[in-house]
């Protein structure tokens, strides 16, 4: 269980999120639709650890997440705006490198994530800095599924994904979510998640 308990952001001298509270329990998908500038991705990053809330807390399995931070990003995938790559390194050795740091995926789990995400065609040799936006979003997307996390905070995960990208990003949920995890997506249009645990949620203002 994810829970924010009366939770205060400012950026600068603005107070964006006031006294926010929410809760996330396994197979639950909550997708923030709030417009821009309104504390998607500050939302996002404090959960994750990055910034530190004025005021409230965030709790991961009953525990504050400063308690337990080690644990805590164990069970976390994040994916930012950008797909945080090695640019000189293939798609594979990007995944070997950042699954290495944590669980070790084999190389055939490896070959199997890029198949998951349509890029089972690649040169072996091919560095990611010669991909496309799009092919490289699904290998940062690739990354989130090798992890094996409980918790995926994705910031606008469709950006630079076609439609069929599109798919595959929503079929990713869904098999996540299928297995008990959870996920909170900021995004500018809610994905076609087929969950009937999925929450949209359109304003700071209102509670989910």
């Amino acid at each position: 269980m994810l829970e924010l308990s009366d939770l205060h952001l400012w950026r600068g001298d603005r107070h964006l999120l006031r006294g926010l509270n929410l809760t996330l329990a396994p197979g639950q998908v909550l997708q923030l639709l709030w417009p821009n500038g309104t504390g998607k991705t500050s939302l996002l990053r404090t959960i994750a650890g990055f910034m530190h809330p004025e005021a409230g807390q965030v709790r991961w399995k009953g525990q504050d997440i400063t308690a337990g931070r080690d644990a805590f990003h164990l069970d976390l995938a994040y994916l930012g705006h950008e797909p945080a790559l090695k640019a000189d390194l293939s798609a594979a050795e990007n995944l070997r490198f950042a699954t290495g740091m944590r669980n070790g995926a084999s190389i055939p789990q490896i070959h199997d994530a890029l198949l998951q995400v349509g890029l089972s065609g690649l040169r072996s040799d091919q560095p990611v800095r010669s991909l496309s936006a799009g092919q490289q979003r699904r290998v940062a997307l690739a990354r989130v599924f090798l992890w094996d996390a409980n918790l995926w905070l994705l910031d606008e995960p469709a950006a630079n994904l076609d439609a069929s990208g599109q798919q595959i990003l929503c079929d990713l949920l869904d098999r996540h979510l299928g297995g008990g995890g959870m996920a909170l997506i900021a995004a500018h249009q809610a994905l076609a998640v087929d969950s009937s645990l999925c929450r949209l949620w359109r304003s700071p203002a209102e509670q989910p």
